[in-house]
């Protein structure tokens, strides 16, 4: 009985410790950007573009337009490649989805703020209007399984 108690609360903290890779924890903690790609229809890998980031210990969350190849390729289940600080940073490749939350984009606001200084004067910052009004949408990438 008590072995079978043991494995139990392995296992429990097994999945409770999930999440990112250390090196990749790490640097998400303390980098200022993203390079972010996708898979086209072809299986090619798109373009890296860097992109501003929130992350929060369990998800990173960033915006992007309706009309991006970003989220054209995400919407058909496109997994995203994601390099962390820089694009020989730590590298990922994970499941992300579109959010439409406008509440999720005022939990992201004042953390742009204080991390990207032309976010405080109101610039590039997620606004939850936009995302309401169907302007910007927020990618959330969860760690890999």
């Amino acid at each position: 009985m008590w072995t079978l108690v043991v494995a139990a609360s392995l296992l429990l903290a097994t999945v409770a410790v999930a999440g990112f890779a250390p090196d990749v924890d790490s640097a998400l903690k303390t980098s200022s950007h993203l390079y972010v790609g996708t898979r086209r229809k072809d299986g090619t890998q798109s373009k890296i573009v860097p992109v501003w980031f929130m992350y929060d210990g369990e998800a990173i969350y960033f915006t992007t337009t309706p009309g991006s190849h970003k989220a054209k390729r995400i919407a058909k289940g496109s997994p995203l490649l994601v390099w962390v600080g820089s694009e020989s940073g730590p590298h990922f490749e994970a499941k992300a989805e579109l959010v439409r939350d406008p509440a999720v984009a005022e939990k992201m606001a004042p953390v742009y703020n204080q991390k990207y200084w032309i976010a405080w004067l109101g610039f590039f910052r997620p606004r939850a209007d936009r995302v309401q009004s169907g302007k910007t949408l927020i990618v959330k990438v969860l760690p890999p399984s």
